[in-house]
């Protein structure tokens, strides 16, 4: 994959049900771009699945600077949150998290029954969500007077850059989103540009 691409998925998704032993597995994948929404998901998914026995599941977050997480939720030690994240990794999304709610059958599967149980879980979640590509952007604030208005929307509109925010008072500040392998033909053509500045936010 080109180093400005990464995958992840834009709406959860639910697996299909996997069973072994009379234990029952079902694997959620979501969206997420913070803590704060794995927790959330968390809390709505023990409060559906109340009378489960654990919920495992783990993260990654983060394109250039990844943040991850994997939890066995009580589980013997890497036997469900360490498989679960392998198949974010095989699948190479980010910003996605995948928990997989265990039902107790009355039967131990082992260690490997139980790697095998959420691994599987992960992937049908994984398999049942619509991963989608999408760029790894940086984003710049554009400096100039009115009287530049035109040629800097000319410039934009050429190269295909998204505006973000607008702000037009004494001055035009506009905040600009660019695709990471456009942004230093990007930042030479606003620098050779006299009257406008422009900086990285």
């Amino acid at each position: 994959m080109e180093d400005d691409l990464y995958q992840t998925i834009e709406k959860p998704a639910q697996g299909e049900l996997f069973k072994d032993k009379n234990s029952k597995f079902y694997g959620y994948a979501f969206p997420v771009t913070d803590e704060e929404q794995v927790k959330i998901h968390l809390e709505d998914l023990k409060k559906e699945h109340y009378s489960a026995r654990h919920w495992c599941y783990a993260y990654q977050i983060g394109t250039e600077n990844i943040q991850y997480r994997a939890n066995d939720d009580g589980e013997p030690n890497n036997s469900a949150g360490m498989p679960i994240y392998g198949q974010i990794q095989s699948f190479e999304v980010t910003n996605i998290l995948i928990v997989v709610v265990r039902y107790f059958g009355g039967v131990k599967l082992g260690v490997g029954g139980l790697i095998n149980a959420y691994r599987t879980g992960a992937q049908l979640a994984l398999e049942a969500a619509d991963i989608v590509k999408k760029t790894i952007n940086k984003e710049f604030l554009l400096t100039f007077e009115y009287k530049n208005m035109s040629k800097v929307m000319r410039i934009l509109k050429e190269n295909n850059v998204d505006i973000k925010k607008q702000t037009l008072e004494l001055d035009c500040k506009l905040e600009i989103t660019v695709r990471k392998s456009h942004a230093p033909k990007i930042l030479e053509l606003f620098n050779q540009f006299f009257g406008v500045e422009i900086k990285e936010l």
